[in-house]
């Protein structure tokens, strides 16, 4: 089984990647927030810095391409390759944006399939690397993607990335498994699963359903637990177990790993906030990141919302550490009790 973490545009940048890469495992491949060339340049400097190599250090990762230009897609392909040394680019045809699908990229692309074949011939008639894509299942409604698989089928894609909602759906509704069921049936190309795994229970279901599926995409998932591409990887493995004996052993292996994953998070959490005050001016800005940190984050502190309440309202640096702090004291009280 295969884990990757989903591009969370502002949020799964370089500074995030590397804190993460460095107090967490289970991820084996990781996808940068969205790129987006034009007709003046391929990529921005906020964009070169974030997939530069030296940024990225031993981190297995794949740029991702948001454009429904083919020169441009090419363009910066040819860069991230020439450049940068990149193996693998990923097309963007999954982000619900209404900005972005109103200017025909993204899940908006997926409404013109006659372009996006044109599209795919003109960029598989030149690419070099490899191309994998990620997608969601329409527009409006799922029986688009029958005629969406069909385009797909024509091209040596790396990987086929679906995210079963389509896009007016933006995250509402349940993932379609039915088409997702469909797509695995019909595909040409390696088939992964993005959408809605939350926890261990939900990676469970997910398996019993498609046990032939074997690499899924986490997103929102790890930004609310980092420590989930590793409890999934221990589940899978628990199924290995050759005895009862070996399975209570990990149990309690487990059970004195509390304390350790609190100190783990709290070692992530003062990295990243130290990276991000490094690098960006002003107590708002970096405020503003980590608060965003905690909308995801503060799922994994039930028992605390005085306190994320508190970061919430945090309008200097000094207020927003105590909140952090009344957090981790709480969380380590909690695992000595």
């Amino acid at each position: 089984m295969k884990l990757y973490f989903a591009p969370l545009e502002g949020i799964t940048g370089y500074l995030y990647r590397n804190a993460y890469y460095d107090h967490f495992s289970g991820v084996d491949k990781y996808f940068t927030p969205f790129l987006s060339p034009n007709q003046n340049r391929a990529l921005n400097p906020k964009e070169i810095r974030d997939i530069l190599p030296g940024n990225n250090k031993a981190i297995p990762l794949v740029p991702q391409i948001l454009t429904n230009c083919g020169e441009f897609f090419l363009r910066a392909a040819q860069e991230l390759e020439e450049t940068y040394g990149y193996e693998e680019v990923n097309l963007n045809l999954g982000c619900p944006s209404r900005t972005v699908a109103a200017k025909g990229k993204g899940a908006g692309f997926l409404a013109k399939p006659e372009a996006l074949d044109c599209f795919f011939q003109e960029v598989f008639g030149k690419i070099k690397i490899r191309v994998s894509v990620k997608t969601r299942i329409g527009v409006d409604e799922p029986g688009e993607f029958r005629h969406l698989m069909k385009i797909f089928n024509q091209y040596p894609l790396h990987e086929l990335i679906i995210h079963p909602r389509v896009q007016k759906d933006y995250y509402e509704n349940s993932p379609d498994w039915q088409t997702f069921r469909e797509a695995v049936e019909t595909s040409r190309n390696s088939v992964c699963y993005n959408g809605d795994i939350f926890t261990v229970e939900d990676f469970k279901r997910f398996r019993q359903v498609f046990p032939e599926v074997d690499r899924v995409m986490l997103g929102r998932g790890l930004l609310r637990n980092p420590l989930l591409a590793e409890e999934i990887k221990k589940e899978i493995k628990k199924s290995d177990f050759a005895s009862a004996a070996e399975e209570q052993e990990q149990r309690t292996k487990g059970e004195g790993s509390a304390k350790e994953d609190v100190e783990r998070l709290k070692a992530f959490h003062d990295r990243l906030y130290a990276d991000y005050r490094s690098v960006m001016y002003g107590e708002k800005n970096v405020l503003f990141k980590m608060k965003e940190f905690w909308v995801y984050a503060g799922c994994s502190f039930p028992g605390t919302e005085k306190c994320l309440k508190k970061i919430r309202k945090a309008s200097r640096l000094a207020e927003y550490e105590g909140a952090v702090l009344e957090i981790w004291e709480s969380r380590r009280h909690e695992t000595m009790s």
